[in-house]
């Protein structure tokens, strides 16, 4: 399933590269979910002083049915987010692991219902 995504670069040039990356992460996410119907990405680098080197944030928004999933990667104090691809990484799991548990208790629901029938 091929998912709509829109993405964002903020204090920073965009890349080609990240954005095929973020492009393959989010299509892996619909192997858990066909409700999925758009996925919104920001990927920052604020300018942060007293800190060397680039720290990236990441924002990943999956639009759903009912809620929406959202992971918000803004932890610059975590080792290896002055790589982005570690912080896609990191927010694509935490919007899968999401994403899982909203999808098991949806089942959960519909077995109860079925079960009251």
């Amino acid at each position: 399933m091929t998912i709509p995504v829109q993405i964002t670069f903020r204090h920073m040039e965009s890349s080609q590269a990240v954005e095929t990356r973020v492009r393959e992460l989010a299509n892996h996410l619909g192997v858990f979910s066909d409700r999925i119907t758009s996925c919104r990405v920001v990927v920052d680098s604020p300018h942060r002083h007293q800190h060397q080197g680039k720290v990236f944030n990441v924002k990943v928004q999956l639009a759903l049915p009912g809620e929406d999933v959202v992971v918000d990667m803004e932890r610059p104090q975590r080792d290896g987010h002055e790589d982005v691809y570690v912080v896609l990484r990191d927010a694509f799991d935490a919007a899968k692991r999401q994403l899982q548990a909203r999808m098991s208790a949806l089942r959960n629901d519909e077995k109860r219902r079925e079960t009251l029938s």
